[in-house]
């Protein structure tokens, strides 16, 4: 007999000591057990998977290189074999000292091919034909089954090589199925008795299975929902851990999908950081961009910064390959690695404009969540998304639009058309909405002040109506919500106010300790007594605002000291209800000089008092041209308290000069009449 032949029958002896001795077994042509007789007492199952019914505190188990070893700490419990259990697994399992032809191939689609070995005549007389195995192909086995258990009764009439084989057959069923079928098929799955030799003989063969072999079965064991700190799983991940170096372009996609699907534990978290590990040796090598993504997307938030900016420059490299899909899952995999590659997103941004129609929804929510994750603000790509939702409204759902606009609410976007068409929508059907929906719609309409001249009112009257008869079931939070969104946009049903202002409500709101709702009763009582006169608020028993410490705008003090001298302006102003402004300047009733504040004001009506407000990017909406509702409504109150209202954008102001930031608040300041404006570059928004 030759050496390789030899070589053979060697490791054919190694994995008949794997098989428990509590059953009558016969060795198949490679070298796995085979059933032949009835199950004995001892139960596989009580290794496999936990016992949910029981508290008792168990163990995690960690496939080492020689032993399974049952550690303390885990959720475990095992019936019929004590926590001392070892089985033995030997290192010469590794493929690697298997005599086989290195011209074999394992194909995920065909199942087990031919394995060609060179023998000799004689050694017909150890492995016979009659018992070579029968390779199995998942995708004809998933077409002929229709249930998961039809898939295990398969195997159990004569189990085959690989065992991967049955798992995903069972993942490709299960896809197929409800929910509610599917959670009966798995609770079958688990019950049916050939369940736990399926799962033992998944962890003999993992270590010489094909390496994709071993990752597409344990993707479809975690998806078929067996729980990731069982043994099976933790053994499957520890060989994949012990194997990576096997991974090849198409498994490092396979093994980063995987690792998407997986809750963080220790050997996840190793096996993550070899991906890592290949991923800086190997992307400059990687040829399908569908992969790259896949690596981006499960390095983490906390990869080195030096591997991101190397998988970006990869990507960067690879723009002129990008398909439309490519582009629009670039945005979901640079928010999954949390970096914000600027040139990158605006060439995926031009693609995703360039084709935006026909794209599904959920892409669209998905590149509108990753923009808001990454903080990344591009006014043309939400004016294209928004467009093509406006141009095709009536094939979606109020309920998917309204989610789009929330996005834009948190992106700070308001569209003029879409907001518009939404709003006729809500107000011919007002009854397709339920009390959420309501209130987010007054929130996003609220926070980015949009007003529809025509139909303004009406809308307000709907909303406020709808929400009325949801006041025996919503709660003092979402009322106060909803009411506190009414009084941004000047609105007050006093359906809704008269029930807010109970005091054992108030209280309620209050005793939580939330300086949200704090925040939000203050600004109720301020538009009760500005906007309307309503003197109920002065009632309302609410805990003093929380001082905190102010910043003046320093380039502006120093401005305002250049352009009118000391003594003619005035540094944090605290005003009634809760308001505060910058600086504050008294001048003539038409605006052409400047008082000093050491005068003695005879009557109000002498002076204009003007209040200089520096206001930050984030109180506009995201074309700097719009107040949102908050910077509205204060605009608003500080009118009616008598002011003149300056804004001083402090993102201008920065940029510019100390010369032209006096020029800029001159133009301010004096009235038209008085003082003719030089060539700014700032425009005002009053």
């Amino acid at each position: 007999m030759n050496n390789r032949a030899g070589s053979f029958l060697w490791n054919l002896r190694q994995f008949s000591t794997l098989v428990p001795t509590s059953r009558t077994m016969r060795l198949c042509p490679l070298g796995f057990s085979r059933p032949k007789i009835a199950y004995s007492n001892w139960n596989p199952r009580n290794l496999l998977l936990s016992d949910f019914g029981n508290g008792v505190q168990s163990s995690i188990r960690y496939l080492f290189q020689d032993a399974l070893i049952f550690k303390s700490g885990d959720n475990f419990q095992t019936k019929g074999i004590g926590t001392e259990t070892v089985l033995t697994v030997d290192r010469l399992l590794c493929p690697r000292r298997l005599s086989f032809d290195s011209k074999h191939s394992l194909d995920p689609d065909d199942g087990l091919k031919k394995i060609t070995v060179h023998h000799k005549a004689s050694n017909e007389d150890v492995l016979s034909k009659e018992t070579k195995p029968t390779p199995v192909n998942y995708k004809e086995l998933s077409q002929e089954c229709s249930s998961l258990s039809d898939v295990l009764d398969t195997f159990s009439e004569g189990p085959t090589f690989p065992s991967s084989n049955y798992f995903s057959a069972m993942w490709i069923i299960a896809k197929r199925m409800s929910d509610d079928q599917k959670r009966v098929e798995k609770q079958l799955m688990f019950n049916h008795p050939a369940f736990d030799q399926l799962c033992e003989q998944m962890m003999r063969e993992s270590k010489i299975m094909h390496y994709d072999h071993l990752l597409f079965s344990l993707h479809a064991i975690v998806k078929l929902g067996i729980p990731q700190n069982t043994l099976l799983v933790q053994t499957l991940l520890r060989v994949v851990q012990e194997r990576i170096n096997e991974c090849d372009e198409k498994c490092l996609s396979v093994l980063s999908t995987l690792l998407e699907a997986m809750e963080p534990c220790k050997n996840v978290d190793v096996i993550r950081a070899g991906l890592r590990i290949l991923a800086d040796q190997r992307v400059w090598k990687i040829e399908r961009v569908f992969t790259l993504q896949a690596v981006i997307r499960c390095v983490g938030k906390d990869a080195p910064i030096a591997l991101k900016r190397k998988l970006e420059m990869k990507a960067l490299r690879e723009l002129d390959r990008f398909s439309d899909l490519n582009s629009q899952y670039m945005f979901e995999a640079l928010a999954a690695m949390n970096y914000r590659s600027i040139t990158l997103l605006d060439e995926c941004s031009k693609m995703v404009i360039g084709n935006i129609h026909g794209c599904p929804f959920k892409v669209l929510i998905s590149i509108l969540q990753s923009c808001r994750d990454l903080r990344y603000r591009n006014l043309d790509l939400f004016k294209g998304i928004a467009d093509y939702v406006a141009t095709t409204i009536d094939i979606w759902k109020l309920k998917q639009v309204l989610f789009l606009l929330i996005l834009f609410e948190n992106l700070g976007f308001r569209h003029t058309d879409l907001m518009d068409l939404f709003m006729k929508k809500v107000i011919a059907d007002p009854a397709s909405l339920n009390m959420k929906s309501i209130i987010c719609i007054l929130h996003v309409y609220s926070s980015l002040n949009h007003v529809y001249r025509c139909q303004t009112s009406e809308f307000q009257e709907v909303m406020a109506s709808s929400l009325t008869g949801y006041l025996h079931h919503i709660s003092s939070e979402n009322l106060l919500n909803a009411v506190c969104s009414f009084c941004l946009m000047n609105h007050f049903p006093m359906a809704l106010i008269n029930p807010l202002l109970q005091k054992d409500v108030i209280n309620e709101l209050l005793i939580s300790g939330d300086e949200r709702n704090a925040q939000k009763l203050r600004i109720l009582a301020a538009c009760l007594k500005l906007d309307i006169s309503c003197h109920v608020a002065e009632d309302l028993d609410l805990p003093p605002l929380l001082s905190s410490a102010l910043y003046p705008n320093v380039k502006v003090a120093d401005a305002l000291s250049s352009l009118l001298g000391e003594g003619y302006f005035s540094k944090h102003i605290q005003l009634p209800h809760n308001y505060h402004i910058d600086f504050e300047v008294r001048m003539d009733i038409n605006r052409s000089q400047v008082l000093p504040f050491s005068d003695v004001v005879t009557s109000a009506a002498d002076i204009q008092r003007v209040a200089v407000l520096c206001v930050p990017r984030s109180t506009y909406c995201l074309d700097l041209a719009h107040p949102r509702g908050f910077l509205a409504m204060r605009l608003r109150h500080l009118k009616v308290m008598g002011f003149h209202v300056i804004l001083v954008h402090n993102w201008e102001v920065e940029r510019l000069e100390m010369k032209d930031v006096v020029t800029y608040l001159k133009t301010k300041l004096y009235s038209t009449e008085a003082f003719l404006p030089a060539d700014v570059t700032l425009q005002s928004t009053c």
